[in-house]
Parts: structure tokens; C-alpha cells; sequence
């Protein structure tokens, strides 16, 4: 091994040349296999949440920041109930996420090898992958994440104060998707004050971009302040849900791992933390690996779901695929970052991710392994269509003044994409942002409610009946909801209206 593969890529004015070939080839395959699958199924329940958000634009909601939103309502207004245009942006972020995963690789001192090595596991990824399909906050947010870390880890080599500019304008943009990069930063903040380089945090250029970033969102934190802070009342339900079916925080850790891919992913991902720890070649960067640990610390005690580390894969993948190119791992693990291992991966990691399969296979095969939320894509028109009949059988002159609420916000969603056709009025739900898109008209005498527990109808109306099923197979459904007619409301909307908002699920 030469002297100057060895030294720290602190100062280095120069890095390898970008393996354009394989890296775009790897990028442009992952996009051709989205764009493949994104009209498969139907709409994920957070995508019809998001189109229904998308028609009450605001600054921000009681469950997240406002982009999404936004970008929802743009890509439907290009192409009207096109899902492919839709998830467009998922297709593409995804894919772009393989090249900067190269281009970490390439920062920290990678050749062609460790370039394409970092590209092909990021395009393997189960969790990359499979949130690639959607439109969804977890897509984003890591890329947003990646884009950050290749900022900082290309301005320890260059020390380019514009990098650190460009980190404030993505940490903006990214906050207004999700709140979680603020986390990142802080932990990173202390890593790098435990660490260093505390240069970086004299720069008055990093301030710069914090005031930028500041800027983005404050329009969103000053809508969370005027509506009584609802997202930490969000947090507390993920963190419920966590704990309830997500397993605690038990299985964060095997969660996260497993999220990282199978052998290739695994395994690259705790070789990348230890070289980011012990490494004196990536010395300068030792802060990532210990902001790595941080972040995971800090996600298993609030608890978070496991995916939350996702943005940390790609520096860590870097890290140990330059690793793997400069010094031959050991015999027990030199088999790992093979051809043919990443070739089984893919085989085993496409299915696990992407709708490859009979759509068919989902409800009528269900022992088929699959999309970990294929069942959250299937069953939305057959369920508007059995609430548009329950709500049609309704006498008309009671039906003039009847409205439909539900229990779950992804069906409210549902109701309102698919409700129109079916000549169903403007839906309602208590359940965590859609809580905030309104509430029912004071006309409103009679309720149409779907749902599981229609304990807060009969606190509130002078009666209350099941009359409907949903139809078997309903895959989106959960198992006891149905239809509730709810007649002889005894207090008014105003009043009424705050008993039914709950965040959990």
C-alpha cells in the first residue's frame, strides 16, 4: 500500500474521477424499475392524505411540514390521477440518491471500485427501494439527509465555505418535509465539538445557511406555535405506535439493519462505522460515525421507527467501500462485497420491495412474501363505492344534511380522491392532520361514520346504527371497521367537533 493511500483526506485539492458509466447505469436502472411499478396497485394511504392535505394548502399541518402537500398537489394538477406523474419525484430522488451515494465515495478518497460498490448497495437497498414507490415523507427526508453529509464531507476536503451555504439552503428545504435533520445537526454539532473539526463550526458561512435555513422554516414553526404545537402531540403517537407495533425499541436496531439490505447492505453499514470511528485516513470525518451512534442512541430512547437512520447509509456505505477498495478484507468476509452476492441480493430485495407480482397475489396469496404496505395501496375504490352506497340508502331529505366522517384519516383521504364520482359530499376525520382540514357544517345533523369504535357517536347523537360491511378482501381496511348511521346530534360542531381528534391510531 502507497504512503498516500493512507493519509488523512484532510487537504487533498483533487479526488478521484467519477466512474460515470456504472454509477449513471446503476441510477438510471433503479429509475427504470420505479417508473415500472409506480402504477401498479393504487395509491398508498399517506399519498391520498397528502392530494387531500394538497386541496386545504397551508403553511403547515398538525402531522408534518407543508411540502409534501404542496408537491402532491402540484404533480396532480400536471396530470390529473396520474400515479406514475405522482411519484415522479420519489423516482427521481431515489435514483439520484445512487449517484450521491457514489459521489460520498468519491469524496472521501473512492476509485471506480468503492464508487460503484457504494452505488450498487444504495440501489439494492429494501428501504431506499421500497419508499421509492411513494410520494412520501420517508423518501425524501433521507435524501435530504445525504445531499447535507456530501456537502460536509466535500467542504472537510476543500474547506469551499460555499458548501456550507448550499447545507443551509437543503437543511431548509428539507425541514419543510420533515422535521428530522434538525436532529441530525444537533448531535452532529456535539460530535463536532467532542471531535472536530471545530473550524467548521467558526465559519461564519455555516451560520449563513443556519439563518437560511431558519428563514425556510419558519413559516411552518410559527403555524405549529399558533395551533398549540401538534407535532410533539404526533410524536408521542409514534412513539405509541412504536411501542405497540413496531415492536419497541427492542427491534429498532434489527430494523434498522435489516432496512439497510441484506448481506451487502448489513454489513457494509457496520464496517463504515468502524472505519469512520478508527480509520486515521477519514480522521477529519470521525464526526459522522460518531454522530451515526448518536442518532441511533437518540431514536432508540424517544423511540423512533427504525428508518429514521436511513439518512446516515450512504456516508457510512462510503466510508466502508473505500475501505474495501484499498485494503482486501478478511477472509471470513472478502465474499460480501461481491458481483455475484449483490446479484442475489437484487434477486431477493426487489420482490421484498416493489410490486413485481400479481396484483392479485397480495389478498388471494397473502402467504406470498411482499411490499411491507402493498396492503395500504389496494381496496380505497371498493370502500368509497360500499360508503356510497350506505350513504345513497339514506332518505333524501335526511341525506341533504348528512355527512361522512371517519375514524382513520388514510379513508377520509380515500373518500375524498374517490368520493366525488360517487357523488359523496366533502369528508371529515378526527385522526391526526386531517383533524385540522375542517370540520362538519352546523347543518350537519346526521353522520355517515366508518370505523372501528363508534363509542364517540353515542356520547353525542340520540342514535346510532351499523348499516354496512365493508366487502371481504378490502386489503386497506382494518379488520372490525364498519358503517354507523348516526342521527340526533345534541351538542353543536364547535363544541363537539375537538372530541373527536386523536393522533393515535
Amino acid at each position: 500500500m502507497s504512503v498516500s493511500a493512507v493519509q488523512p483526506t484532510l487537504g487533498r485539492s483533487t479526488v478521484p474521477a467519477l466512474a460515470r458509466g456504472p454509477v449513471l447505469a446503476l441510477a438510471a436502472a433503479v429509475g427504470l424499475l420505479l417508473l415500472a411499478t409506480s402504477g401498479r396497485h393504487g395509491y398508498f394511504g399517506d399519498e391520498l392524505y397528502f392530494l387531500a392535505a394538497g386541496r386545504h394548502l397551508d403553511w403547515g399541518y398538525a402531522d408534518q411540514p407543508p411540502l409534501l402537500p404542496l408537491l402532491a398537489r402540484l404533480m396532480d394538477t400536471l396530470a390529473p390521477g396520474s400515479l406514475v406523474v405522482l411519484r415522479l419525484p420519489a423516482t427521481l430522488v431515489t435514483a439520484t440518491g445512487v449517484v450521491v451515494a457514489a459521489l460520498l465515495a468519491r469524496e472521501l478518497g473512492g476509485g471506480r471500485k468503492a464508487q460503484v460498490l457504494v452505488a450498487a448497495t444504495s440501489a439494492i437497498c429494501p428501504f431506499l427501494l421500497g419508499t421509492g414507490h411513494y410520494l412520501a415523507t420517508s423518501t425524501l427526508d433521507p435524501f435530504g439527509w445525504a445531499v447535507v453529509t456530501l456537502l460536509l464531507v466535500r467542504w472537510v476536503r476543500t474547506r469551499a465555505d460555499g458548501l456550507l451555504v448550499w447545507a443551509g439552503v437543503v437543511t431548509g428545504l428539507t425541514l419543510n418535509v420533515k422535521f428530522l435533520l434538525l436532529g441530525f445537526w444537533l448531535v452532529a454539532g456535539v460530535c463536532l465539538l467532542a471531535v472536530g473539526p471545530r473550524e467548521l463550526l467558526r465559519r461564519p458561512m455555516l451560520w449563513v445557511g443556519a439563518l437560511i435555513a431558519a428563514a425556510a422554516v419558519a413559516p411552518t414553526v410559527v403555524w405549529q406555535a399558533r395551533n398549540g404545537w401538534p407535532q410533539l402531540d404526533m410524536n408521542a403517537a409514534i412513539a405509541e405506535e412504536v411501542t405497540v407495533g413496531w415492536g419497541g425499541r427492542a427491534l429498532f436496531l434489527p430494523g434498522a439493519l435489516l432496512g439497510a439490505g441484506l448481506l451487502p447492505g448489513v454489513v457494509l453499514l457496520i464496517y463504515g462505522v468502524v472505519r469512520l470511528l478508527r480509520s486515521a485516513e477519514l480522521r477529519p470525518h470521525r464526526f459522522l460515525g460518531w454522530t451515526t451512534l448518536g442518532l441511533a442512541a437518540v431514536f432508540l430512547a424517544i423511540p423512533g421507527r427504525p428508518y429514521y437512520l436511513a439518512g446516515m447509509f450512504p456516508v457510512c456505505w462510503a466510508a466502508a467501500a473505500v475501505g474495501v477498495e484499498r485494503v482486501r478484507p478478511a477472509r471470513w468476509w472478502r465474499w460480501v462485497p461481491t458481483w455475484p452476492v449483490y446479484v442475489v441480493s437484487a434477486v431477493v430485495a426487489v420482490p421484498l420491495s416493489l410490486p413485481v407480482y400479481p396484483t392479485s397475489w397480495v389478498t388471494v396469496r397473502p402467504e406470498i412474501p411482499g411490499p411491507a404496505f402493498a396492503f395500504a395501496e389496494l381496496g380505497w375504490p371498493d370502500t368509497v363505492a360500499a360508503i356510497a352506497g350506505a350513504y345513497h340508502r339514506i332518505p333524501e331529505p335526511r341525506r341533504r344534511h348528512a355527512v361522512v366522517v371517519t375514524e382513520f384519516y388514510w379513508e377520509a383521504a380515500a373518500v375524498a380522491r374517490y368520493g366525488p364520482e360517487h357523488g359523496l359530499p366533502e369528508p371529515y376525520s378526527g385522526h391526526r392532520g386531517y383533524w385540522t382540514l375542517g370540520r362538519p357544517p352546523e347543518t350537519a345533523d346526521t353522520v355517515l361514520y366508518l370505523g372501528t369504535d363508534p363509542s364517540v357517536l353515542r356520547a353525542h347523537f340520540t342514535e346510532v346504527r351499523r348499516v354496512g360491511e365493508l366487502p371481504a378482501g378490502t386489503g386497506a381496511m382494518r379488520p372490525g371497521t364498519g358503517l354507523w348511521l348516526a342521527t340526533g346530534r345534541t351538542e353543536p360542531w364547535e363544541t363537539l367537533w375537538p372530541r373527536f381528534r386523536r393522533f393515535s391510531i
